[in-house]
């Protein structure tokens, strides 16, 4: 409730009051709504909105803590979002897979690229792994749309009792003070983790202006069941973590759109986060929760979305 206040009292500071009252008086309350709507779907808004806010390792409602692991520079540094802007809270070094590149095969001992949840903490594990160790949710939507393999990739401390090598087998990996260091500085399960094989390019205001309008636009074309212009939002690409490729996705939600059923959809704790990957490709990842419903049909949940920036057109790579 907090959030949106905030919304339109910045929509009502951007755009004259006189129009809003104007529209209310002359249509109503509901026409206002979709003034409100229209608004949020212009970059032009959300220029305004991200005026003084530092967007560079992401936009987060929910997330607090960024942390940036970088495989070629072998650091690994953690943010804190505070105050609209991110704040650094440390940078420690890290060992990663054995392996350059992207991880692709179980046992490739590589480290995979992309951005990750933390799951759970581990305690009690064997001595070789330190004194605990912080879970990944890897292979991710889209790792398994490319039919990624492997699991296990953890954050994780050094031996208590022996050496080790300066490499995994693709886990990153931290002195143990470090690694106690980090996790008491951060709550896990409200952080996300980029994982890069270089430095995590920043992202620009006008970038996610484009995603956030983006956001708003293609939920407005599934709200009233414009499926061409719905469909106009994927990429020829698209994929499934199952494997439901763009044509089986297409052809499903022709038939669920030929209802055209009045639908409540709605987003809240959106977090748009920077996608670092191998494919040479400007991505985000968009995490949001979401409520929608129908006359028979309810579902309160987490939305993902993987999307590709490419000039002044986003698509939609894959979701989950």
């Amino acid at each position: 409730m907090k959030k949106t206040v905030l919304l339109l009292l910045v929509l009502f500071n951007t755009y004259l009051l006189a129009d809003f009252v104007s529209i209310y008086r002359t249509m109503g309350i509901e026409e206002v709504q979709k003034e409100l709507e229209k608004q949020l779907q212009t970059e032009k808004y959300w220029n305004e909105y991200l005026k003084n806010t530092d967007v560079s390792y992401g936009y987060y409602e929910s997330n607090k803590y960024v942390i940036v692991a970088d495989k070629l520079s072998k650091k690994i540094e953690l943010f804190k979002k505070q105050d609209k802007k991110f704040l650094k809270l440390l940078t420690q070094s890290m060992i990663s897979g054995e392996k350059e590149g992207d991880k692709y095969i179980e046992g490739d001992l590589k480290t995979p690229v992309g951005a990750y949840r933390l799951t759970r903490k581990l305690t009690k594990l064997d001595q070789f792994y330190g004194p605990f160790a912080l879970v990944t949710n890897y292979p991710n939507t889209f790792d398994k749309s490319l039919n990624k393999e492997g699991h296990g990739i953890w954050i994780h401390g050094m031996p208590l009792e022996e050496t080790r090598e300066d490499f995994t087998k693709g886990c990153i990996a931290l002195d143990n003070e470090n690694l106690v260091s980090l996790e008491k500085n951060m709550n896990f399960d409200e952080s996300v983790l980029l994982i890069s094989e270089k430095n995590v390019e920043p992202t620009t205001k006008e970038e996610m202006s484009k995603v956030l309008s983006f956001i708003y636009s293609w939920t407005d074309a599934w709200r009233i069941s414009d499926i061409n212009k719905y469909l106009e939002y994927y990429s020829n690409d698209f994929k499934r973590a199952n494997g439901q490729d763009f044509e089986a996705f297409k052809n499903h939600k022709k038939y669920i759109f030929s209802r055209n059923e009045d639908k409540t959809i709605r987003f809240t704790n959106i977090n748009i986060i920077p996608y670092p990957n191998s494919l040479n490709k400007k991505m985000f990842k968009i995490v949001m929760d979401q409520h929608y419903q129908t006359k028979s049909y309810l579902f309160d949940g987490v939305k993902e979305l993987y999307i590709q920036l490419d000039g002044d057109k986003i698509s939609i790579l894959s979701e989950g």
